[in-house]
């Protein structure tokens, strides 16, 4: 009897971590109440051509970013880049350090502050919302963005009215030194118009997190938000890759019933994702990076790597992806 019971409970754990390990996406894990987070890992282009669909999503799609209530965070390797999405409503929530980020688990004082060695970009795609760092308040309307700098130590958000939660997408790098807090609206970016209704990609790009722009100084990180305008559906052309950074793409006001396809890959090398509203997709090193929606929509990019040069980057030419 034990032999058999022994036999089920083996069987039992097999089936659940297959339930957890499965391409259908990394296990999620708790850190407190209201905090999860899961862990993603750097993958072979070689390898990720080989990739069916299921594992395809599983590796690169975020499809979990926003939740009432709680913060999601996504830890991935590549550049060890954090993605993540705090959606308070009734209740502020204090944004927490997560386990792959503690320094040592023997200690009681193991750095396990969020920022202890990180940097953090904050931009506000919901309601009227405010972010507290170090006992200073900062309100962040609609696309406001907040620079955060390494060594801050309680950094609380909060929605104004729960009815209409704010929606904080985050992007957080890793840090050398402390950089001022800077709240920066678009009136403060540097706003770029780009492309063509005749390409199908007018759209403008606005950089709120970038060194230099608004008094905003950096380590790593670079943030911003790009609006395509109503007829233009396409992104990021001509495709590039930046072979000394990782980005990440978060869409949003993508319309009821619509959807965005995501291209990624190397450029003779090229498969799709289709994203849903406030979904995120990571994008390494080795990968182009556009999309084209159903409808018009807009989308926050994030990057970090071995330096801030903007335009340091590898374009591939329309008639060369395939």
């Amino acid at each position: 009897m034990k032999r058999i019971l022994l036999t089920a409970a083996l069987l039992a754990g097999s089936l659940s971590l297959s339930a957890q390990c499965g391409w259908d996406g990394y296990e999620v894990k708790t850190e407190n109440s209201y905090t999860h987070y899961s862990v993603r890992y750097s993958s072979n282009p070689k390898d990720a051509m080989h990739y069916d669909t299921r594992r395809l999503r599983g590796e690169f799609l975020i499809e979990k970013v926003m939740v009432p209530g709680e913060v999601h965070w996504t830890y991935t390797t590549i550049d060890r880049f954090l993605v993540g999405g705090a959606m308070p409503t009734t209740s502020p929530l204090a944004l927490t350090s997560i386990a792959p980020l503690y320094v040592d688990l023997s200690k009681s004082d193991n750095g396990r502050r969020l920022l202890d060695n990180r940097e953090l970009g904050i931009i506000n795609v919901g309601g009227d919302g405010c972010v507290t760092v170090d006992g200073k308040r900062f309100d962040l309307a609609f696309q406001e963005a907040l620079y955060v700098g390494k060594g801050a130590k309680e950094i609380v958000v909060e929605s104004k009215d729960a009815q209409t939660p704010a929606k904080f997408y985050m992007n957080s790098a890793c840090a050398h030194e402390s950089h001022p807090t800077k709240k920066v609206g678009l009136k403060d970016a540097k706003n770029i118009e780009a492309g063509s209704a005749a390409e199908s990609n007018a759209r403008v790009i606005h950089q709120v997190i970038l060194n230099g722009v608004a008094g905003v100084r950096t380590c790593q990180l670079q943030m911003g938000i790009t609006e395509l305008q109503t007829g233009s559906v396409w992104n990021t052309m001509p495709a590039h890759t930046h072979l000394k950074r990782m980005e990440a793409y978060f869409y949003y006001n993508v319309p009821e019933g619509q959807k965005v396809c995501h291209i990624m890959g190397e450029p003779q090398e090229t498969r799709l994702l289709w994203t849903g509203n406030e979904q995120a997709v990571i994008s390494p090193e080795w990968s182009i990076h556009c999309a084209a929606g159903t409808a018009s929509y807009t989308f926050i990019w994030g990057m970090a790597g071995e330096n801030l040069i903007y335009n340091d980057m590898q374009v591939v030419k329309i008639p060369d992806l395939e």
